[in-house]
């Protein structure tokens, strides 16, 4: 499956910059079995109502546990929630 987190951040932040570092952290989740690719996809039209990133994890549903609990996942959540204006999470196949 696909786990897409797509990601508007804050006025001010300067997200583009935090996309390289974003990628990373989430690459460190494709030592999970189940966890085959991590992508990042910035927003190419710069407007009020649009998300900035999207990641997408490719996974097995049953992975989806080892990703909660993971490190990475807690520091995504640590590191960046406060940045986040809202964030959506969307699974399919």
């Amino acid at each position: 499956m696909k786990h897409c987190i797509l990601a508007k951040f804050k006025e001010g932040v300067d997200w583009k910059a935090l996309a390289e570092p974003v990628r990373a952290l989430f690459e460190e989740t494709l030592v999970i079995p189940g966890i085959h690719g991590v992508e990042l996809k910035l927003n190419c039209i710069d407007r009020a109502n649009r998300y900035h990133m999207m990641i997408i994890l490719d996974m097995e549903p049953e992975a989806l546990p080892a990703y909660d609990a993971c490190e990475p996942h807690k520091r995504w959540k640590a590191d960046y929630g406060e940045l986040l204006e809202k964030k959506a999470i969307f699974d399919c196949e």
